[in-house]
Parts: C-alpha cells; structure tokens; sequence
C-alpha cells in the first residue's frame, strides 16, 4: 500500500514536471523519497563520495559508488547546502550512522559551518531512480514538442 501511494505521488510530480518544464525541491524529493527502501542504521564509507545530489535544505542524496546511493535526511535546516560547491560526512571507522554522524558543508562562505545531523538513513534504488528520470526528461521532451507543433 505504502509503495502504490508513493508512484501515485510520482504519478503527480510527473504530470507536473511536464507542464513546469523543472522539478521543485520538494517534487525531487518526493522523487527520491519514492526510490527509497526502509531506513537502515548506517552505511559502508570508503573515504570519498563519488557524487552527492542536494534536495533542499534538509536532505541529500549521497553516492559512495556508481551505483549505490543512499537519501540522507537531516534533523533539520543545513545552512548553505544548496550553495555548497562540496560536503562532507563524519564517520566512525568507516561506518555513517543515522543519528550520530554528520553532514558537514565546505566552501561557500567563510568561516566554521554548522554540522548537519543526519537522522535518517535510506537506501536508493538507483537503477529504478535513473529510469524515472529519463522518463520524466522524455516527457518534458514531448510536452515541449506538443506544444511547439504548429495547429492545424
């Protein structure tokens, strides 16, 4: 029940996607939210992300590998994550956990930068996550093109 009302939401970003043209923050996140498994307790860190996607002032979506990803989401406001040109992530011995660890952003402005607490921790379903993406690119695509055909 839980996953058929998070594609009905999806449903709804796409509908909108297609006639705004760009996503909000808050139907990308819906976005990422619907590709999301349970909350686990903490993920493997290698050292380095191999990507991370901002989703407002509260969440992220952090890459440790090409194809692993997990949503991050905040206790609360990360100050300048939406201007970040980069992040980081405390960990304990190579372990990031929901509740303890944190999301710290770098650059931007001078001086020290609040750490973010991460309170929850979810897995992403890259591959279904990519695909929905293309999907919603195509239908901007012909939404565009609908509306650039000359009417007969």
């Amino acid at each position: 029940m839980k996953r058929l009302i998070g594609i009905a939401v999806l449903a709804c970003s796409l509908a909108a996607c297609a006639t705004t043209g760009k996503l909000s923050e808050t139907e990308r996140l819906d976005l990422y939210r619907a590709h999301a498994g349970e909350p686990v307790k903490g993920f493997q860190y290698f050292g380095s992300l191999n990507g991370w996607t901002e989703l407002g002032d509260s969440a992220l979506a952090v890459w440790t590998r090409p194809n692993e990803a997990w949503l991050l989401e905040l206790s609360g406001p990360c100050m300048d994550l939406s201007y970040a040109p980069a992040i980081s992530v405390t960990n304990m011995m190579g372990q990031v956990s929901a509740r303890f660890d944190n999301v710290i952003v770098r650059g931007g402005n001078p001086g020290p930068h609040i750490p973010c607490r991460i309170q929850t921790i979810r897995p992403l379903d890259v591959k279904a996550l990519r695909m929905s993406e293309r999907e919603m690119r195509e239908a901007k695509l012909e939404a565009r093109e609908a509306a650039a055909a000359p009417q007969d």
